[in-house]
């Protein structure tokens, strides 16, 4: 199978939920350019609160991207981002899958909140699937996707 996930994930706490926290939390990209000659991988992009947003990418297999792709009779079909029982909003109608032919891209977000530990601070995080049924040049995901699922719901 060729092609490339981009999966941005921009995680933050409480103090970034507003004011100047929130200006700097939101001006974060949720696309990057690709290293050059990926045709199969998982472009793993991370952005903490912690360390002011800074972008930490690294190149993996595609073994687990955080959702499921499947190829079949020349396409690819995108299925939506993986959730866990543990994050908020609950999420009971979610979208079908997507098919992308080749040369053709998609973004899909989806946002989270998490409960700490033993009634612990709350925290928050937001997941960008930026996937291109390759082939895919370094800048793909700089434009428009022929698709955008847009997931993001009111975290409070």
């Amino acid at each position: 199978m060729r092609v490339v996930v981009q999966r941005v994930r921009t995680s933050w706490t409480k103090a970034s939920r507003g004011s100047t926290g929130a200006t700097v939390r939101n001006a974060a990209p949720i696309a990057f350019n690709l290293p050059t000659g990926l045709t199969s991988a998982l472009h793993d992009v991370s952005m903490q609160e912690s360390d002011s947003f800074v972008p930490h990418m690294s190149v993996r297999d595609l073994s687990d991207p955080g959702l499921v792709l499947k190829e079949s009779d020349g396409l690819l079909r995108v299925h939506r981002p993986e959730t866990t029982i543990f994050s908020m909003p609950q999420r009971n109608r979610r979208p079908p899958a997507l098919r992308l032919t080749p040369g053709q891209w998609l973004q899909w977000q989806i946002n989270y909140r998490f409960v700490g530990t033993w009634g612990g601070p709350w925290s928050y995080r937001l997941d960008t699937f930026n996937v291109a049924y390759c082939p895919a040049s370094p800048e793909v995901f700089l434009g428009t996707p022929v698709h955008h699922v847009d997931e993001r719901a009111p975290l409070r």
